[in-house]
């Protein structure tokens, strides 16, 4: 069974720095990116210290990748449960600032998701773009596929497991 996943779908270190990988597929190929580490937030900011990484950047290391992430979530899981702050959890929102862009990164379980808004003159949203981790990678996907056998195109398209729309977060 091992045999299906390693060495198929491969993609270098500096293939994926170069594309932009992120998330799952970037792991994969030893690159540290994960916004839980480099965007750190509020409680969970001294929480997540050690990401998830292979070297190979096959199927393989996109699987296992996974496999870990699991019970490295799981253990985020416990600490933050563990640590929670005292008070209400919400905090109602009476007005957003007016005429302002606003940035928000968070690791989603196909990497980095980008969430950009934008309120008018009155602070209303005026516009709001979410950017699934799925559109950086799609360069990845093609970059492997190239000189492999189709019967591999399956494995390697569901190592990534990309979305096709882009909405289904």
């Amino acid at each position: 069974m091992l045999a299906r996943l390693e060495g198929i779908g491969r993609i270098s270190t500096d293939d994926a720095e170069t594309l932009g990988l992120v998330g799952v597929a970037a792991k994969a190929c030893g690159l540290v990116r994960d916004a839980r580490l480099h965007h750190p937030y509020a409680s969970g900011a001294t929480c997540f210290d050690t990401p998830v990484i292979e070297v190979e950047g096959d199927v393989y290391a996109r699987a296992n990748i996974r496999r870990r992430e699991i019970y490295a979530s799981l253990a985020l899981l416990h600490k933050l449960l563990a640590n929670l702050p005292a008070g209400g959890i919400m905090s109602p929102v009476n007005s957003l600032a007016p005429a302002t862009l606003a940035v928000s990164l968070c690791e989603g379980w196909r990497g980095e998701v980008v969430h950009a808004a934008l309120t008018d003159s009155a602070g209303k949203i005026a516009r709001y773009k979410v950017v699934d981790p799925s559109f950086h990678n799609w360069s990845g996907l093609a970059m492997v596929l190239r000189g492999e056998q189709i019967s591999d195109f399956p494995l390697c398209n569901k190592s990534f497991n990309l979305s096709y729309c882009g909405v289904d977060l």
